[in-house]
């Protein structure tokens, strides 16, 4: 199975909606942006965003052949989870002000992996379905980057309002994406 152009961007962007966020919200924890800042923040959340649906995939074809019969109540399940977590995430205040500048050492590594676990299930779902990570995979990591060098470019004109709406509309993006792999092989 392959995932057509419009359901692969509709995940990516969702995914990366979760690093668009938080990188508006470590854009406004910096004195001042600057291009360094942008390009350690978008290269990490993009190669994190990019590795961690492989891994899931990986992880998902040791177990496919087990659950063949409800893998599409499986990545349903993963979607609307990962979905269910942004909307709820949108809706509670992030209270993260670092001390340091959060575009380098652990502190890079650790929001890098947080905003790519949803990823992960990702590749877990895709892998229960059928469908090849390698593309999807690249296409994830590229639009992660690409939303994260925006967010941060523009945390001071966008503030942390619209970085709630952002991760809201990915999360709902997930929800219908899962919503329609479960009708797809249920009709």
């Amino acid at each position: 199975m392959e995932l057509n152009w419009l359901s692969l961007l509709g995940i990516a962007v969702g995914l990366a909606m979760d690093a668009f966020a938080v990188s508006i919200a470590v854009g406004l924890t910096l004195e001042s942006v600057t291009p360094r800042h942008v390009f350690r923040l978008a290269f990490h959340f993009g190669l994190f965003q990019f590795l961690m649906p492989i891994a899931g995939w990986l992880a998902g074809e040791q177990v496919a052949a087990y659950i063949g019969e409800y893998d599409h109540w499986a990545a349903f399940a993963l979607l609307g989870c990962v979905g269910g977590k942004m909307l709820w995430e949108a809706g509670h205040e992030k209270r993260t002000r670092p001390n340091r500048d959060p575009t380098r050492g652990p502190t890079l590594i650790l929001l890098s992996v947080a905003t790519s676990i949803d990823a992960l299930a990702v590749g877990l779902s895709m892998a229960f379905v059928g469908v090849t990570v390698w593309v999807p995979s690249v296409v994830i990591g590229i639009v992660a980057a690409a939303m994260t060098a925006i967010g941060i470019s523009l945390s001071n004109r966008i503030g942390s309002r619209w970085g709630r709406w952002a991760e809201a509309a990915g999360g709902i993006v997930l929800i219908l994406i899962g919503l329609r792999v479960l009708i797809s092989h249920l009709i």
